[in-house]
């Protein structure tokens, strides 16, 4: 009997020690980033997987250079430039402070090895050799360099100068540093070679990659480091784990060691909490749909592309497809865009692509178009 008491003691026993220690435990918290500023992209779909004062332009310091990257690689792929190509240092460009790979006047150099400064060292001299060298002037080249802004979409953007220093009303949102890192990457995936080089060496002096992530954090391949007194310590970083890249844009942290937590915590909080799911593959038949005039009445369509989005893992069951389609008129050819599949998630559009035709639909003569209409009168369903 003692025994049997004992037993129905020891439940009652662990429930009052257990409910007390769980209840000091306050529950876990909403992420929230330790940054001033911040966002986490996924980079195949551009969604948004958090947000902090994400739309308010604030200096960027050198994180302005990814845009001077971008049309460094774009005048490379239009041939305007080679990776070969000599350029010849300017007094302007020797003269410049801060990060640089102290190149001298005169200096003949190779647009690549610019290119590797900028990205490696962050060279401030390199950024404006650059812009000399494709615009004439680095006055010319910003002028270039906010039209590309506007014409990939960065609403809170305005560039000064090609290298980020203090300059008023030189500003950036997290959110255009997103979108512009993940257009850089997706246009020229090839500058993430640049950007993952752990050391670079101009003139016998060698000097190591400012971005504190690259050998410290897994997957970690770029992307860009700025500082100044007016922008705080910032960073747009990129990492891939398991097929998912992410994009992390961190704003004005107060050091160095603030800011690579800033950054590792955001990194941190999408891998764990998100995974990339195919929400269609591609050329996969989704429906069909009616073509009222064609030989026969309907036609399947499929999707054009693959569709993948970041989910948190719980949020599985939730994505539902949505259908969008105006009425589809014979003859249609097979791989025709007829539509588009939306993906959603919370009635909020995550993902979508074109929805092709599977087949080739002829027209249908005049005389099946009349009997089908005779048909119709009489509210029989054609056969044909």
């Amino acid at each position: 009997m003692l025994l049997s008491l004992k037993k129905k003691l020891v439940p009652v026993i662990l429930n009052l020690l257990i409910v007390p220690l769980l209840l000091s435990f306050p529950a876990r918290a909403e992420f929230g980033s330790i940054a001033d500023a911040a966002v986490l992209m996924e980079f195949s779909s551009g969604n948004i997987l958090y947000e902090k004062n994400a739309t308010v332009a604030r200096p960027p310091a050198s994180i302005t250079k990814l845009m001077t990257l971008l049309l460094a690689f774009e005048a490379v792929d239009e041939g305007r430039v080679t990776w070969e190509t000599p350029v010849t240092v300017s007094e302007k460009a020797w003269r410049m402070g801060g990060s640089q790979m102290f190149l001298e006047v005169g200096d003949v150099v190779t647009f690549k090895e610019l290119v590797t400064g900028i990205s490696v060292v962050s060279a401030n001299d390199a950024c404006v050799a650059v812009a000399e060298h494709l615009a004439g002037s680095e006055e010319a080249f910003v002028e270039t360099m906010n039209a590309k802004a506007r014409e990939i979409g960065l609403q809170h953007t305005t560039f000064k100068n090609a290298t980020g220093l203090p300059a008023e009303g030189h500003v950036m949102s997290p959110m255009d540093i997103a979108v512009l890192s993940r257009y850089l990457i997706k246009n020229y995936p090839q500058v993430l070679e640049f950007e993952s080089q752990r050391e670079f060496t101009y003139n016998d002096i060698k000097q190591y990659n400012r971005n504190p992530l690259l050998g410290h954090y897994s997957g970690a391949d770029g992307l860009k480091t700025g500082w100044t007194e007016e922008a705080g310590y910032c960073l747009s970083a990129t990492a891939e784990r398991d097929g998912m890249r992410l994009i992390a844009v961190i704003l004005n942290t107060n050091s160095e060691k603030e800011r690579l937590a800033a950054a590792e915590e955001l990194l941190d909080y999408g891998f764990l909490n998100y995974q990339l799911y195919e929400a269609v593959a591609e050329g996969e038949t989704i429906q069909e749909i009616p073509v009222p005039n064609g030989r026969q009445l309907s036609v399947p369509v499929k999707a054009a592309a693959k569709v993948e989005v970041p989910l948190k893992k719980t949020m599985l069951g939730d994505l539902e497809r949505v259908v969008v389609v105006e009425e589809a008129r014979a003859p249609i050819a097979e791989g025709e865009t007829l539509g588009r599949l939306e993906i959603r998630l919370a009635g909020k559009v995550v993902g979508e692509t074109e929805l092709v035709a599977a087949e080739d639909v002829k027209k249908a003569n005049i005389f099946v178009r009349f009997f089908r209409w005779l048909l119709s009168l009489i509210k029989i369903k054609p056969a044909v």
